[in-house]
């Protein structure tokens, strides 16, 4: 099982780790893009600040992001999975995990970025500022950008398993999983049961307590059929709507009685 996640834009400090080291990450076919945009992303921020706030959609009470992407190089780094929090984040608490579910998470959790593509939760990142949506200087639309690099390397990471699709839209534009790949494909919604809307906090928390659970349990499902079975185990209540055509991904509902 794969797990597509976005990232969050709030982010904890990078600690007093070692720098970042760009070829230990996950998925190496992804670092020559990876260099390109954190070489414009530093070169930017560490020219002229008004311009570079202005290019990453940063208010003025985030002007003190724009030093620290220009010093992403030199920046202590810590596991992505540390990085990166926010709501869904919380809800997922790796740190609080057992062993073995840690584990899992560590290979099958993959977390979308605007800066370095897709990463494991384990992978050492410093934290940073720049979403899917930012448009760099040389290389233009970042969600744009990576979807050649994406395509060529995310089929192989996804193997012949399920794909998880968690990510909102902005990220998922990175890639779209095609042919065989989308048919092994799940995209969740999470809906307020007695209305049927999506609402943006608890759609995260929620998202947050469903991979939790899935990494606790151990749960393995070969396929979207099998993650709905897996899901109403945990507990979830859950509609699906089955692709007409093979080669589409499948979409699940999970519904929530509760805003929380």
């Amino acid at each position: 099982m794969l797990v597509l996640l976005p990232p969050s834009e709030g982010k904890a400090s990078s600690g007093r780790g070692a720098c970042l080291k760009l070829e230990s990450l996950s998925l190496p076919g992804l670092t020559g893009a990876r260099e390109a945009v954190l070489g414009e992303l530093v070169e930017l921020c560490g020219g002229d600040e008004e311009k570079a706030r202005e290019m990453l959609g940063l208010s003025e009470g985030l002007r003190g992001e724009v030093a620290k992407n220009a010093g992403l190089r030199s920046a202590g780094a810590r596991p992505a999975g540390e990085i990166y929090t926010g709501v869904l984040y919380d809800a997922l608490d790796l740190a609080s995990l057992d062993t073995a579910a840690k584990r899992r998470a560590g290979r099958s959790l993959l977390v979308f970025s605007g800066l370095w593509g897709a990463i494991g939760v384990n992978d050492r990142i410093p934290s940073y500022r720049c979403s899917m949506g930012v448009k760099l200087p040389g290389l233009g639309a970042l969600g744009a950008y990576w979807r050649t690099p994406m395509a060529e390397v995310l089929p192989e990471a996804a193997g012949d398993g399920l794909v998880l699709d968690l990510r909102s839209s902005a990220y998922a534009a990175a890639w779209k999983p095609k042919g065989e790949v989308a048919g092994r494909t799940a995209t969740v919604r999470v809906l307020h049961a007695p209305t049927r809307k999506v609402v943006s906090h608890f759609n995260k928390a929620t998202k947050g307590r469903i991979v939790r659970s899935l990494l606790t349990a151990g749960a393995a499902p070969a396929g979207p059929a099998e993650l709905v079975e897996a899901l109403r185990d945990l507990g979830y209540e859950v509609e699906v709507e089955v692709p007409a055509k093979a080669g589409k991904a499948w979409t699940l509902d999970v519904l929530v009685t509760e805003v929380h």
